[in-house]
């Protein structure tokens, strides 16, 4: 059997202040604060994560939050966006909840035959909501998917398919748009990757609302040399193994121009404080430790 990613890590976005971005995540989407840190090469600036009750991959969403970022442009060369997986069960109910709390949220579509609505996050980003089998919310359901937005889906559909060992598993076109839906075999979170061109579309570019880089598995280090090597075999220009402190992380840009990361599951979030106090405490890189006093100084106050 050819070797296959599992499915996403996770996924970084940008952000506008960081207090906005942590209610509408806590409070309407119902995720978890589980890691307050910064951003290793800007202390200045957090970095957020949110995920499930226990933090596992598949489930993590993070945020470099800039205060006074001007917004993306959406368009091609980027991740243009990630779904949630929630529960046919409680999909409506959770969608009216979601438009009780204050929330922005359109009517469901069909796409591949599944229902799916978004919500818009402060920053005029939207949030993928699909309906799957179950009861679960967005929370514990994890990524469904994300969304490449490309000029050209040759390159990356033939990496993906060729190399990352996904399967094609539909195509829709309407209206000058056509969208190509790739799967990983097996049954983790975040196994889809849908590939999305529009005529005429302009090349996007980052800012607060848009998505940073998006993040697949490997099972541990030695699985991440593996697929290292295997990108590097394949043309990409990859980078030395960086230590995220919550697992290890290698970068290249795919065809189309869109960040990938490959990340380790271990060592995991709970390295540095207990499973139940997650997310409370600013957790610093070591490096920053002498310097701790000056960098909560210059960061804002935020309350999750």
């Amino acid at each position: 059997m050819t070797k296959h990613i599992t499915g996403l890590h996770h996924v970084t976005a940008i952000s506008g202040p960081p207090q906005a971005n942590v209610d509408f995540f806590t409070k309407l989407m119902d995720q978890r604060l589980v890691k307050k840190t910064v951003n290793f090469d800007d202390p200045g600036t957090y970095h957020l994560y949110y995920g499930n009750r226990t933090a596992e991959p598949g489930t993590i969403l993070t945020f470099f939050p800039f205060v006074g970022a001007r917004p993306g442009v959406p368009g091609s060369g980027m991740a243009s966006a990630y779904g949630y997986s929630v529960g046919e069960s409680v999909f409506t109910d959770w969608l009216d909840e979601v438009r009780a709390k204050g929330g922005t949220v359109s009517d469901p579509a069909e796409r591949f035959g599944q229902s799916v609505a978004t919500v818009t996050d402060p920053d005029g980003a939207t949030v993928e909501l699909v309906a799957e089998p179950g009861d679960h919310g967005p929370a514990e359901g994890g990524f469904h998917s994300t969304t490449l937005w490309l000029h050209d889906l040759g390159p990356t559909q033939r990496l993906l398919v060729d190399h990352m060992g996904y399967e094609e598993a539909g195509h829709e076109s309407a209206g000058g748009t056509e969208r190509l839906r790739l799967k990983a075999p097996g049954d983790a979170r975040g196994t889809v990757v849908d590939l999305y061109r529009a005529d005429g579309a302009p090349r996007g570019q980052q800012g607060a609302g848009s998505i940073h880089h998006v993040a697949f598995r490997a099972k541990d280090d030695a699985d991440q040399l593996d697929w290292r090597d295997r990108m590097i075999a394949a043309g990409m220009q990859v980078t030395p193994v960086i230590d995220r402190q919550y697992f290890n992380a290698i970068y290249f840009r795919e065809p189309g121009g869109v960040l990938f990361e490959i990340a380790t599951d271990p060592p995991g979030f709970t390295r540095d404080e207990p499973l139940e106090r997650l997310g409370e405490a600013l957790k610093l890189p070591e490096k920053y430790e002498p310097i701790r006093d000056r960098i909560e100084a210059a960061l804002p106050r935020i309350e999750a």
